[in-house]
C-alpha cells in the first residue's frame, strides 16, 4: 500500500514514475510474484524486488518506459553472471509507466478562460489560471479544485516549471498582452500553445514575432485559432471546442483519423465573443 501511496502522491505532485511488478517465477528468487517497486523519475525507489542486480536492471527499463510512455515486460535469470545472485532462477517483471494529470496553464481570466478552466478540469487536466488583475480571479467561479495566480503576462508562468506535460492556452483580454504572453509561451517546452483569436490576429502577432527575431519554426508551434471546428460561438461552446482539442492532442498516440484543422473565437477588447470562420489557422 506504502508503493502505490507513493505512487499517488508522485502523480498528484506532477511526477512521472513507473511501477514494476514481479509477475511470474521460477526456481529460486528473493521475492514471490506480486511484489511491487516504485521507480521515480530520478532514479530513485520505494518498494523491492530484491534488490541487487535485478532491481539495477529494472531501474533502468523504468527510466525508459517514464521517457517512452510505454509499459514493458522483461525476464532476467537471476545468475552469478548477472552480478553476484545465486538464486537460480528466473523472474519476469511488467514495468508500467504512470504519467501525471497534464497541466493546462490558462492565461487570461476572462470569459473563455473561465468556462475553460471548469471544463478542462472535468476532463482530467490540472489547471492554473493566470490574469494581472486579482478580482477577476476571486469567487467561485473556478471551483474549488482549480488554481489560479496573479501575475503580468510578461512573466505569467512566475517561476512555476513548465515541461512537456503543460498545455498552454492564451486569452488575454488585447492584443499586446497576448504578445507578451504567446512570447513567454514559446520560451518553454510546452506541449501545446494555442491561441485564442481570429486570423487576423494570428497575422500581427505572427509579423511581430518574427520581426523579433524568433524563428518561424517556433513561431508555428502555435494552434489558432484554437479549438476544433464546431461553428463554436459562445464562451463555453468555446471552451468546449478547445477541450477537444486539447484531449485529441494528448491522446493523438492512441487515435488515428482525426483532422487536427482548428476553429474557435475571437475575444474583443470589450470582452465580447465573435465566433471565428471554422478551418485550419
Amino acid at each position: 500500500m506504502k508503493v502505490l501511496e507513493e505512487a499517488l502522491r508522485l502523480t498528484r505532485d506532477g511526477r512521472s514514475c513507473a511501477m514494476a511488478t514481479l509477475v511470474q517465477t521460477s526456481g529460486s528468487s528473493p521475492q514471490k510474484a506480486g511484489a511491487k517497486m516504485l521507480v521515480r523519475d530520478d532514479g530513485t525507489v520505494a518498494g523491492t524486488l530484491g534488490g541487487g542486480c535485478l532491481e539495477a536492471e529494472v531501474i533502468q527499463v523504468g527510466l525508459s518506459a517514464i521517457r517512452d510512455g510505454r509499459p514493458q515486460t522483461i525476464s532476467i535469470e537471476l545468475t552469478e553472471r548477472a552480478g553476484g545472485l545465486v538464486c537460480g532462477g528466473k523472474v519476469q517483471v511488467f514495468v508500467e509507466p504512470m504519467a501525471p494529470e497534464p497541466e493546462l496553464m490558462i492565461l487570461g481570466a476572462g470569459h473563455v478562460g473561465k468556462a475553460l478552466a471548469r471544463l478542462a478540469r472535468f476532463a482530467g487536466f490540472r489547471v492554473c489560471v493566470v490574469d494581472d488583475r486579482e478580482e477577476y480571479l476571486q469567487g467561485s467561479e473556478f471551483g474549488d479544485a482549480l488554481k489560479y495566480t496573479v501575475a503580468s503576462f510578461t512573466d505569467p508562468f512566475h517561476n512555476r516549471g513548465v515541461s512537456r506535460n503543460t498545455y498552454v492556452v492564451v486569452a488575454t483580454r488585447g492584443h499586446l498582452h497576448d504578445y507578451a504572453a504567446l512570447k513567454a509561451a514559446l520560451s518553454t517546452e510546452a506541449r501545446y500553445i494555442g491561441l485564442l483569436g481570429s486570423r487576423r490576429k494570428r497575422a500581427l502577432l505572427f509579423k511581430r514575432l518574427l520581426e523579433d527575431g524568433l524563428p518561424d519554426e517556433t513561431i508555428q508551434r502555435v494552434i489558432t485559432p484554437v479549438g476544433l471546428p464546431i461553428g463554436a460561438k459562445t464562451p463555453e461552446e468555446i471552451a468546449v471546442s478547445i477541450t477537444a482539442q486539447l484531449i485529441e492532442e494528448r491522446r493523438k498516440d492512441e487515435i488515428s483519423g482525426f483532422s487536427h484543422s482548428c476553429g474557435g473565437g475571437a475575444v474583443h477588447e470589450d470582452g465580447t465573443v465573435k465566433a471565428a470562420a471554422a478551418g485550419p489557422g
